[in-house]
């Protein structure tokens, strides 16, 4: 290897440069075990430039043994000096350990990005439990068959069959163990979320503004309904139009295509931490919609690996996404968002929203209008949904942060591109401090032209 090619790397979730061996070496050794791996180049600077490090055999042993003595399960990672331009370069080659997490005295830390972070109590449960090829919806608890419906049992099964993923016995009782919702005649978290009464819930609220709902739902009903019922409110509060193609039959085209809505929900509910108490939340708005569920992504992932579709799917609740999958609602492939994203290419006016930080993942569609300056109209009505909803807010004075709050939206890019540039090329709002369009004490306010629609 050369340092022009070092130069042109950058690090990665994969890739980490140093300068010089050190603690955060060793933590970050941690790190890539508890994700997929990584290198370390010791001797390059955060750029990229090779610097060069002087190290002998004994230095070499002394940096294993370093990071032996610091991590639990000891990691003995693969060592190895190169000579890059006639300065050397120590990589640090970094397998994913299969048990997981490891620690770094006494601290665990995993890969997002380019960077370390440290891991939560609840993410190492998930580790220990995905290592050992468990998960917590497989936990037995104190109901028993009494306590589910058996109606919808059978009918679970009924699905099941029509899909042909796995082959069944005449028995009910008999698949509930075969598909592990049963363990030694014992129910499962698992079994009771899909077929009994829990405290876990979704709730769905149609909101005209961030602080004016108009209609809301909470269900707790078994998840083999829940889904259903779920869909029958989200159908019920976003627009249908139809269309006239000359054939026989009119066309329905819904706001958000109902593939993708059920795809995001069911994504949520499986995917939920059902540690947490805290019910998964949809918020649905003139222009937009909204899932959050407690629970962040799996394995290290980011919004962008799901996004790219080339990602290894992880499941929290591993028996709650085989039911669903033999029952022919989802694969278990990580094909769900890669669907997604083909269904929306018929759909050029809607954008898919991902994001998942502080334990909790949200993902939703946006409505974005196709809008050119010329095109810009004056009449209130024909006003673009996102610069009538400004106009609606601003009733004092308001820094951009606010407004996204206010919104209830987080990208704020999308909150500038679609909210704040329009209703200032338009004259509704107006800056604060015009001079100075880039301080952090900007805010915004309605003009005259704006107080009057």
């Amino acid at each position: 290897m050369k340092s022009e090619e070092i130069h042109r790397l950058v690090e990665s979730q994969r890739l980490e440069f140093k300068e010089s061996f050190g603690k955060d070496t060793v933590e970050t050794v941690a790190a890539f075990c508890n994700a997929t791996g990584g290198n370390i180049l010791i001797g390059v600077d955060k750029k990229g430039n090779v610097k060069g490090v002087t190290v002998t055999e004994e230095i070499l042993k002394e940096w294993v043994n370093a990071i032996k003595q610091a991590t639990q399960p000891q990691i003995f990672p693969e060592i190895s000096p190169v000579i890059v331009d006639g300065k050397k370069v120590v990589t640090i080659m970094v397998q994913e350990f299969p048990i997981k997490p490891v620690s770094y005295k006494g601290k665990y830390f995993k890969r997002i990005g380019a960077s370390n972070h440290l891991i939560t109590v609840n993410e190492i449960v998930e580790m220990q439990l995905y290592s050992i090829n468990s998960s917590f919806d497989s936990f037995v608890v104190q109901h028993t068959l009494s306590d589910l419906r058996m109606d919808l049992i059978l009918n679970f099964f009924r699905h099941i069959g029509n899909a042909g993923r796995i082959s069944l016995h005449d028995d009910p009782i008999v698949n509930l163990k075969k598909i592990g919702l049963l363990k030694e005649d014992q129910l499962t978290f698992a079994g009771l979320l899909l077929f009994g009464e829990h405290k876990t819930g979704i709730h769905i609220g149609r909101f005209k503004s961030p602080d004016v709902i108009i209609d809301d739902i909470l269900i707790k009903s078994p998840l083999v309904l829940a889904v259903d019922e779920a869909m029958t409110f989200i159908k019920k509060n976003i627009s249908l139009r139809y269309d006239f193609t000359g054939e026989l039959r009119r066309k329905e085209t819904w706001q958000y295509p109902l593939a993708v809505i059920r795809e995001l929900l069911l994504n949520a509910v499986i995917h939920k931490d059902y540690r947490n108490p805290t019910d998964i939340m949809i918020k649905i708005y003139d222009d937009h919609i909204r899932f959050v569920n407690p629970g962040s992504l799996m394995g290290g992932l980011v919004p962008e690996d799901l996004l790219k579709g080339d990602y290894i799917a992880l499941h929290r609740n591993k028996l709650l996404a085989e039911a669903f999958y033999l029952r022919g609602d989802i694969e278990k492939f990580g094909t769900g968002f890669y669907r997604i994203q083909s269904e929306l290419k018929n759909s050029p006016d809607l954008r898919l929203m991902l994001e998942s930080h502080n334990g909790v993942t949200g993902s939703g569609l946006d409505v974005v209008p196709q809008v050119t300056p010329q095109d810009t109209p004056q009449d209130t009505s024909q006003y673009t949904p996102q610069v009538q909803k400004m106009v609606l807010i601003l009733q004092n004075s308001h820094t951009r942060e606010e407004i996204q709050e206010l919104l209830g939206l987080s990208d704020r890019e999308y909150v500038r591109k679609m909210y704040i540039n329009p209703s200032l090329n338009q004259g509704l709002i107006e800056m604060t401090l015009p001079d100075k369009p880039t301080s952090k004490h900007q805010k915004y306010r309605l003009t005259e032209k704006g107080k009057k629609k």
